[in-house]
């Protein structure tokens, strides 16, 4: 939206701060994706990657309860990393019938240029403020996530375009 278009708006919509939140969102993910996009990476190569540098080894279901990805879209996913070295997974040592997903050492080499793509984006994002007004905004963002997420009803599951 032209500076011209946001003028036309309503103010009551300008000032709408689900509104905001929305249209902060839709840029940032536009943000996201470009930079990844660079590294022929997608949001979920990113966070599988972060989940299994951040708690280890782990199993498909608990890679997807760490990602928000859905389990059939995780496999995918996996597939996606093991073919370019990044994961590996091998035979759970305590349940032999499921698999145990961990991280190689290219994908954490991977992982660290994906994270200086993500700065670049992040950058971008909120370089309007000030570096205290950013630690203000994510203080202020978390706090409204971390509210819904106890108080009410589970978030649906990513989609392909959501990061």
């Amino acid at each position: 939206m032209s500076t011209e278009e946001h003028q036309t708006v309503p103010p009551r919509l300008r000032e709408l701060p689900s509104r905001l939140l929305a249209q902060a969102a839709t840029h940032a993910q536009r943000l996201v994706a470009e930079q990844l996009t660079t590294a022929d990476a997608r949001t979920w190569h990113y966070a599988t990657l972060v989940a299994l540098d951040a708690y280890g080894p782990a199993s498909q279901a608990g890679l997807s309860s760490r990602t928000g990805i859905h389990r059939s879209d995780l496999v995918a996913v996996i597939n996606e990393l093991a073919e370019r070295g990044l994961v590996q997974r091998a035979p759970d040592p305590a349940d032999r019938r499921r698999n145990t997903v961990s991280l190689t050492t290219s994908g954490r080499g991977r992982l660290r240029r994906l994270e200086q793509l993500l700065d670049t984006a992040q950058e971008e994002l909120l370089s309007p403020l000030s570096t205290s007004e950013r630690t203000q905004l994510i203080r202020l963002l978390g706090r409204i996530v971390d509210h819904h997420a106890t108080t009410a009803a589970p978030m649906p599951q990513t989609t392909p375009d959501a990061p």
